[in-house]
């Protein structure tokens, strides 16, 4: 009863209710979960280069590169995709597409496709999420990690076909946030794209965080695409190949690729390192938490992201670990001590808002000045870190977000939309 009054009063003050399922369906991240955003030129190719090849390709303007990690339709073999590579690659600086090649709609145009039926698409996308979560794992990306299922281009005007690659489409997003990974579709501008965009605002589907087009044009632009409004997918949320199957070669090693440029989530991994001296792991980046754990001298650690705490030492970072403790990188052996350290990414998670125009704000409440630019419905709200401000609906909680803003959290689809959100830590 409550809740209908709170409805009730927010529509009479034209606000907009947040979701509570479709099409913002929120993400279960463990722990063990950051989310990394690349911005830039990226490649990818049938069959994953191996790692002199991606040595040599640092002489490139590319630093991401497309992987097909699986898929009943995945069409190379992959003998280097292993959890050596992976590890191998990252440490270069490289970022990580991964694509799974599943099921394809029922009226493909792609020759000896393996398809999905009309009558078990959903079932088919919740299986094949979590058939690419094991993939994805098996190689070690994190929870938190984009992953793309690739929808080639199918037959546009056919409604029962679009119906079904809409399901199975919606189940693979539902199903990757509840195992924790960011939901990503790769499709072809006139169809797959097309029908995402058509349904956008539906709540019959779940909505894609992120999306790759392919449109061979020639032109690598983020924006401006034919029937997806720039509306859509605003924020880190979009990538676009722009140009197909061709060679070219970079410190004498020639690949077969495709062109893209991505402002996107991509694969995020684990970096070892070693610690200086016996330290202790916070349940937080602060001394004032709770000890966790004991770590000797010279010991290992595998870091999944920095943020910010209390300056200790001549270092204010913070590195979380893969079991979601921190320990100030102050005396962890990382190159960029006492700074952040490429290629580690700083720590967030991010969830669709769902409210439209929502405001980012100088600090967390309403009584702060607004920032130019309001978020669309949608956008991903990159959470780094949550506090407590002015009430907003049901609760009190701010979301301070990777460029420094704040939005109320009560138009964010993570977990909880009265308390705090576990895994996002405490600003």
């Amino acid at each position: 009863m409550k809740r209908l009054l709170l409805v009730a009063a927010l529509l009479l003050m034209g606000m907009t209710v947040p979701a509570a399922a479709e099409p913002a369906t929120s993400v279960g991240y463990p722990a063990s979960a950051t989310a990394t955003r690349y911005k830039g030129l990226a490649f990818d190719t049938c069959t994953a280069p191996t790692v002199p090849q991606m040595s040599a390709w640092l002489a490139s303007p590319y630093r991401a590169v497309g992987i097909y990690i699986g898929g009943v339709n995945r069409g190379c073999s992959q003998p280097q995709l292993t959890g050596s590579w992976v590890s191998s690659v990252t440490r270069m600086g490289w970022r990580l597409i991964p694509v799974y090649m599943g099921y394809q709609a029922p009226c493909t145009t792609r020759v000896n496709a393996v398809k999905l039926t009309v009558s078990s698409a959903a079932a088919q996308g919740t299986a094949q999420a979590a058939d690419a979560a094991a993939k994805a794992a098996a190689i070690g990306l994190l929870p938190g990690s984009a992953l793309y299922g690739d929808m080639e281009h199918y037959n546009v005007n056919d409604a029962t076909c679009r119906a079904a690659v809409l399901r199975y489409l919606s189940s693979w997003t539902k199903e990757l946030h509840r195992r924790g990974y960011i939901s990503a579709v790769y499709a072809h501008q006139d169809s797959g794209a097309r029908h995402l965009a058509e349904v956008y605002n539906s709540t019959a589907y779940a909505r894609p965080d992120a999306v790759w087009i392919a449109r061979w044009d020639l032109s690598s632009t983020l924006t401006g695409w034919p029937l997806i409004s720039d509306r859509y997918w605003s924020v880190g949320q979009r990538a676009k190949q722009y140009k197909g199957d061709h060679n070219e070669t970079y410190g004498g090693v020639t690949l077969n690729i495709d062109n893209d440029r991505l402002d996107a989530p991509v694969a995020s991994t684990w970096y070892t390192y070693t610690v200086r001296t016996n330290i202790y792991a916070y349940s937080g980046p602060s001394t004032a938490y709770p000890r966790r754990a004991t770590i000797a001298h010279n010991a290992p650690i595998r870091i999944v992201c920095q943020t910010f705490g209390p300056k200790v030492g001549t270092s204010a970072v913070w590195d979380k670990l893969i079991d979601g403790t921190y320990v100030t990188d102050y005396y962890v052996r990382t190159p960029g001590n006492p700074g952040y350290s490429a290629p580690i990414p700083g720590c967030s998670l991010p969830y669709q808002t769902t409210t439209d125009n929502l405001a980012r704000r100088h600090g967390p409440g309403t009584s702060y000045a607004t920032y130019p630019g309001l978020l669309p419905i949608g956008s991903l709200a990159w959470v780094t870190c949550q506090r407590a401000g002015t009430k907003v609906g049901t609760t009190s909680v701010w979301n301070r977000l990777s460029d420094g803003t704040w939005v109320t959290d009560y138009y964010v689809a993570n977990p909880s939309n009265t308390t705090y959100s576990a895994p996002i830590r405490r600003c």
